[in-house]
């Protein structure tokens, strides 16, 4: 939970607080989390999956998780608020925090969030994937794709991406980038099991 009680704007976050250069991959113990992040459509749930399938991990998806507990993220935000989903983002987040040899792949704004982002990171290693505004238009404005999206459901869903990455790019950026723009996925693996070694869960 905030220790404060409030749920911060996810768009409009100090990006200063959290300081990600201070991650170094021979920090964690073997075993400890891999925590992926960045924009949605980025390919987080994808990549998390085969990547925790090479190491022998869990695959988690905060996401899934949330929609398990309260329903469609979509019907959240319209009978709720994103603050709400934002606070339950944070719930399972912390929870998260004290499991181990886990792949988490996080929702677009939630590592976002300093709360989060310290959190998280007290027991994994943070990655976020990227990929250019043309490949995530492409990606994200699939009628079945954007229908799930309640941030794209706006007349021009390519502007709103635009907007949302330029607004996003600090807190991103805080992060290792790792880009999925024409890549495979197993390429994409193979670039963080080398940058994290090749560990097995405890």
């Amino acid at each position: 939970m905030n220790p404060g009680g409030e749920t911060p704007d996810a768009e409009a976050l100090d990006t200063e607080t959290f300081d990600a250069e201070t991650l170094d991959a021979g920090t964690f113990d073997e075993g400890a989390n891999i925590v992926l992040t960045g924009f949605m459509g980025t390919g987080k749930s994808t990549v998390g999956r085969a990547l925790a399938d090479r190491l022998g991990f869990v695959f988690t998806d905060t996401d899934a998780m949330i929609e398990d507990r309260h329903g469609p993220i979509v019907d959240i935000f319209a009978n709720h608020s994103e603050a709400a989903f934002r606070e339950m983002e944070r719930t399972v987040a912390q929870e998260l925090s004290q499991l181990w040899g886990f792949v988490i792949a996080t929702g677009g704004a939630l590592m976002l969030d300093d709360f989060n982002a310290e959190t998280l990171s007290s027991t994994g290693r943070v990655f976020c994937l990227t990929a250019t505004v043309d490949e995530l238009v492409d990606r994200l404005t699939a009628t079945n794709e954007q229908e799930k999206r309640p941030l794209l459901d706006v007349p021009n869903p390519a502007s709103r991406i635009s907007e949302l990455l330029e607004t996003r790019a600090a807190g991103y950026g805080r992060f290792h980038q790792i880009s999925t723009t024409g890549r495979s996925v197993d390429d994409i693996v193979d670039e963080i099991v080398d940058l994290v070694g090749d560990r097995q869960p405890s």
